[in-house]
């Protein structure tokens, strides 16, 4: 008798070590599972956070090259005739007005003003013809109002400036801004003829 009792009090004692060992493997199946999710969402973070800083660092460094672009680019210097008075051309920031500085940044142009094209209305403009050996880079556009004091470039190497407003149906790409005044205009209008030449000419010049 009494050793049927011992034997049932040591089977329901295995049964209880038994249910709490398998209990505290749920529970360290349990803890695992969540350290691990815990690792994964950590990982992830830490993923898009330097994933965060890199574009945040690229943005900066665009902004900041186009910045250094757009002062590098800055104004250039152009006379009407060997003794004209000095205009600050403002330039465009796009490849063909950054092409031309670059070019006039090496040796300055002295251009020769034509008026041979019959169908150009030279009361509003003039045009210049750059030197073929300069490749200069461009995206026309079609344009059909012109303001006095823009300056445009046509395709191929010539320098368009409209000194009077104007309306226009023309493919050019804009390439930097004369400040209207009556001292330029005059300037565009007076420009006398060179000696010997028989053409007038344009200086543009780094300031």
């Amino acid at each position: 008798m009494k050793q049927n009792l011992m034997k049932k009090v040591m089977g329901t004692i295995g049964m209880a070590v038994l249910a709490a060992g398998i209990l505290a493997g749920c529970g360290n199946s349990e803890d695992r599972e969540n350290t691990a999710s815990d690792q994964a969402q950590a990982a992830t973070s830490s993923f898009s956070e330097s994933s965060a800083a890199e574009d945040s660092s690229d943005a900066g460094g665009q902004n900041a090259e186009t910045e250094r672009t757009t002062a590098a680019l800055g104004d250039l210097e152009v006379r009407f005739g060997d003794e004209g008075e000095p205009f600050a051309l403002h330039m465009e920031n796009n490849e063909t007005a950054e092409a031309i500085v670059r070019y006039v940044g090496t040796s300055d142009w002295r251009l020769p003003i034509y008026d041979r094209d019959d169908d150009v209305d030279y009361s509003v403009m003039e045009y210049y013809d750059i030197p073929s050996r300069y490749e200069i880079p461009a995206e026309p556009e079609t344009v059909t109002e012109a303001r006095a004091g823009d300056v445009f470039y046509s395709d191929p190497n010539r320098i368009v400036l409209f000194y009077h407003d104007a309306e226009i149906s023309e493919e050019y790409v804009k390439v930097g801004t004369f400040d209207a005044t009556d001292e330029f205009i005059s300037a565009v209008e007076n420009n006398p003829v060179l000696e010997g030449w028989g053409n007038k000419i344009i200086q543009i010049a780094q300031p």
